[in-house]
């Protein structure tokens, strides 16, 4: 069978796709049939080894239907005896290598993900598709040649999408900007200024990154072009003047700072992270080109990507086994201590439906009935203009005990809590929100002091975010890497929580629910939250 390489050479563009992207003709009864076969033979890799044993309780479902009624849904706690360790001789198939999250703050400096040969392998042609898909205009359209230059900017391994890189340069003929052999040695900000200026020389034709790295790239590209000294410095590297003089120029017809795209006329991007809506239109106004977006993590490799529509994510069948908690099953399990929360599959998803997505690692992977606390709407159950009779998802947020930022930290309750307390602030309680702003996502706090006078909202963010800074390396990198202070703080009148309790309590709520949760409470408990005080419930001034 050719390679890619070769049908790419020989211009033999519909046997490239079909190798390719053919998963996007799959029916939904193939992609099912897909799903259950890797199963059962995961499920028989499981069987065997001690992690497999212990997460199934010694059960050996021989069906789809009697894996999900026997085996329990687990959480990253069910793992940490095997993978903190990286107990290989545990695992259902010896790993390639391991990759790993920044991890949940307050909790555990990371998590770790064991990627095996197979995966590996699989995950070549899917980094090949995700870049023809960012390139194509229309089925078969293959708009991507030998020698593409890739704009380096995703983290490193063992970080996730740093395991991606190095399948795309194991299975396509590109060159990095930095090569990937001297880019994995760099520090995350070396790197990308070092791809930044070699991209000057040498050029760039695509960009696969973070959301929030690219326009943080790009918004640094205006600055730059009004310093003198790095002007200056392209006086030794003609190709790289020229393209310098020839954006400015561009920029200043257009009356604007320069951009990227007056640098580069890129074939096409890329971007993988969980805010990556937010930066969409952003994205585009720098770099000149619609983003791609991938759906993918630590855990589950990729699950699920955008096409050339960039429309919906059509679901991506053999990493991962996939299923689906309903918000109405959420809900049942909030109110119900012990309660285990039913599934749906793929082809019993509704539209218009919101779902937390559950994963089985296939290709002998470690996560079984994995619970990554994501939730995802299903926009569609097919995509109707493309001809794809896959459902079609979106990224919706992280469950509600957490809150990620720029996909550089999840932030827990806990967190945020010693962080208040660490700044010394006299609290009678407060609410977090993930919320955006300025087209940024943001850390919202809302608190309502124990005094009557209290310090500035803007004060109270620096002392808050300094003790983030401390507690949480992560976040610490959010404001180091692309430059912004990511909280916000709302002062709210004394005896909010109080009255939001008394009609809590007049609605016939129960005690669990008196109180608004403090990790992204809705828009409607913080719509009752911020309600006038009535003249009683004001708290007279100390």
């Amino acid at each position: 069978m050719p390679t890619g390489k070769e049908l790419l050479r020989e211009h033999n563009y519909r046997e490239l796709w079909q190798k390719y992207c053919g998963f996007l003709d799959l029916s939904i009864e193939e992609f099912m049939s897909i799903q259950r076969s890797l199963l059962l033979e995961q499920i028989e890799l499981l069987s065997r080894c001690e992690l497999g044993r212990d997460i199934m309780s010694g059960a050996k479902p021989t069906s789809v239907d009697e894996f999900r009624r026997l085996v329990p849904l687990t959480t990253y706690e069910d793992y940490v005896p095997y993978l903190a360790e990286q107990r290989e001789d545990a695992l259902p198939a010896k790993p390639r290598l391991w990759q790993r999250t920044s991890g949940i703050s307050g909790e555990r400096a990371f998590k770790w993900g064991p990627i095996t040969d197979r995966m590996y392998q699989a995950m070549r042609p899917m980094t090949f598709a995700v870049l023809i898909l960012a390139t194509c205009k229309r089925r078969y359209d293959i708009s991507f040649g030998e020698g593409e230059s890739i704009l380096y900017a995703l983290a490193p391994p063992p970080f996730a999408t740093g395991c991606w890189g190095r399948a795309i340069a194991d299975e396509l003929p590109v060159s990095f900007q930095p090569p990937l052999a001297e880019a994995e040695g760099m520090s995350f900000e070396e790197r990308l200024a070092q791809g930044m200026r070699r991209g000057l020389t040498e050029g760039i034709d695509l960009v696969f990154g973070m959301p929030s790295v690219l326009v943080a790239l790009g918004e640094g590209v205006a600055q730059q072009g009004h310093d003198r000294t790095s002007l200056l410095h392209l006086l030794k590297q003609p190709r790289a003047l020229l393209r310098v003089i020839k954006a400015i120029v561009k920029s200043r017809i257009a009356r604007r700072p320069i951009r990227p795209k007056d640098l580069w006329s890129l074939r096409g991007v890329a971007t993988a992270g969980t805010d990556a809506s937010l930066y969409k239109s952003r994205i585009k106004e720098l770099w000149g080109k619609e983003p791609l977006d991938v759906y993918g993590s630590t855990e589950a490799m990729m699950i699920a990507t955008q096409t050339w529509d960039r429309q919906g994510m059509t679901f991506v069948p053999n990493f991962n086994f996939l299923e689906f908690i309903p918000e109405s099953e959420r809900a049942k399990e909030i109110l119900v201590p012990g309660y285990e929360p039913a599934t749906m599959l793929l082809d019993e998803v509704k539209q218009g439906q919101t779902y937390e997505i559950v994963v089985t690692n296939l290709l002998g992977g470690a996560f079984v009935r994995y619970r990554l606390g994501d939730i995802v709407p299903i926009t569609g159950r097919r995509n109707d203009k493309l001809d794809i009779d896959i459902p079609q998802m979106a990224f919706y947020s992280r469950t509600g005990s957490l809150i990620d930022l720029a996909g550089f930290t999840r932030l827990t309750e806990s967190t945020i809590r010693l962080a208040i307390e660490a700044a010394g602030l006299p609290v009678h309680d407060w609410v977090a929100r993930k919320e955006v702003h300025d087209r940024e996502a943001t850390l919202h706090l809302y608190i309502e002091p124990l005094t009557e006078h209290c310090s500035s909202e803007h004060d109270i963010a620096e002392a808050v975010h300094q003790q983030l800074k401390r507690l949480d390396a992560p976040y610490s990198d959010v404001e180091d890497m692309l430059k912004r202070r990511p909280i916000t703080v709302t002062v709210i009148p004394r005896g909010s929580f109080s009255n939001y309790s008394a009609r809590q309590r007049e609605a016939g709520a129960e005690v669990a629910r008196l109180n608004p949760p403090h990790m992204n409470p809705s828009d409607v408990a913080m719509a009752a939250l911020l309600q006038p005080l009535p003249e009683k419930t004001k708290v007279p001034v100390s």
